[in-house]
């Protein structure tokens, strides 16, 4: 139902969650090409052990890091924030 003039249109509410659900696509593929590693969903061909495993950069990528809006037509910045482990060391997978 498309709704009129003041009515409630929930067809222009779904586009609009489907705008939202691209662009968060797209941040997570600008996401994963930033990393030189593969991590977790973020599983790159070129980053990977002789075995096919994914191939982890811990130097490197031990942080949490947080896309901030720039405004429309703009680029997104990247913010990070270093991982602190005490308990818990990062660790490579196998799923064999």
């Amino acid at each position: 139902m498309l709704g009129q003039g003041e009515e409630f249109n929930q067809s222009l509410e779904k586009a609009g969650r489907v705008a939202d659900f691209l662009e968060l696509a797209e941040l997570m593929c600008r996401d994963a090409l930033e990393r030189n590693e593969s991590c977790g969903g973020h599983f790159r061909e070129e980053y990977q052990t002789p075995e096919g495993e994914a191939l982890r950069n811990d130097a490197e990528y031990s942080d949490v890091a947080a896309w901030e809006f720039q405004g429309a037509g703009k680029a997104p910045a990247l913010h990070k924030e270093p991982l602190q482990f005490e308990y818990v060391l990062p660790a490579q997978r196998s799923y064999k």
